[in-house]
């Protein structure tokens, strides 16, 4: 089986977004046994800047 390389996620230029992909990015690097803990933070920091937005830049 060939695999096939996943390209590096594009920044969203929110802060706690970006930190996510990186890290479910990394996953291919990690044991198998910790794809679960990873992707349950994850989703807990997605869930937590939905809640929580960031504040939309200042327009000049």
């Amino acid at each position: 089986m060939t695999e096939v390389p996943v390209p590096a996620p594009t920044p969203t230029g929110i802060d706690a977004v970006d930190r996510v992909l990186d890290l479910v990015a990394g996953l291919a690097e990690r044991p198998l046994e910790e794809h679960a803990s990873v992707l349950e933070e994850a989703h807990g920091e997605l869930r937590r800047t939905l809640d929580n937005p960031p504040a939309a830049p200042a327009v000049p």
